[in-house]
C-alpha cells in the first residue's frame, strides 16, 4: 500500500483520491485555526502561490486533537482560512491524526517517518510531511519549522523526474 491508494474528503465533503496527485510534490500539513502556529498559513500560501504551476500541492488537514484548537465545522474552518490567509490550496475535512480514529493517511505517514525517538504519532498542529512525485515520504518537519525553510528541498524535488 502507498499514499496513492488512499482517499480523503475535501473540506466540502467531496471524496478525493490521493492518486489524483500522482506526479506532484506534496506538502501535507495538519492545521488548526486557533493555534500559535496558525500564522504559518501565510507562508504555506506563499509557497503554494510560487510553485503551484510546477506540479506542487499543499494538502491541509484540519485537526482538533491538540487542545481543541480547531473546534469549528468544516465550513467555518474553510471560511477562516480563506478570509484571514487567502488560502487557495486544497483543504480537507477535519480528521484525527492520532489514536484509533486516525485517518489512514496519517497512520501511513507516521509509519513511514516516525517522530523523534521513534514516536508513532503527531506531536502538534502544523507537523509537515514532504512527499516526492513518486509518492515517497521524503521528510517530516516539526511544527516549529517555518514552511519557507522547506522551499529548497521542495525545489530540489520539483526538478526530479518521476518514475
Amino acid at each position: 500500500m502507498g499514499i496513492y491508494d488512499l482517499e480523503a474528503n475535501l473540506i466540502d465533503g467531496t471524496n478525493k483520491s490521493l492518486a489524483d496527485y500522482k506526479g506532484k510534490v506534496l506538502l501535507i500539513v495538519n492545521t488548526a485555526s486557533k493555534c500559535g502556529f496558525t500564522p504559518q498559513f501565510k507562508q504555506l500560501q506563499e509557497l503554494y502561490n510560487k510553485h503551484e504551476s510546477e506540479d506542487f500541492e499543499i494538502l491541509g488537514f484540519p485537526c482538533n486533537q491538540f487542545m481543541n484548537q480547531d473546534p469549528g465545522k468544516n465550513e467555518e474552518i474553510q471560511g477562516f482560512c480563506e478570509r484571514n490567509y487567502g488560502v487557495t490550496f486544497p483543504m480537507f475535512s477535519k480528521i484525527d491524526v492520532n489514536g484509533e480514529n486516525a485517518h489512514p493517511l496519517y497512520a501511513y505517514l507516521i509509519e513511514q517517518i516516525p517522530g523523534m525517538l521513534g514516536l508513532k504519532g503527531i506531536k502538534w498542529n502544523f507537523t509537515k510531511f514532504l512527499i516526492s512525485k513518486d509518492g515517497e515520504v521524503i521528510d517530516r518537519y516539526s511544527p516549529n519549522t517555518n514552511p519557507l525553510d522547506i522551499e529548497p528541498k521542495i525545489e530540489q524535488l520539483l526538478l526530479e523526474k518521476s518514475v
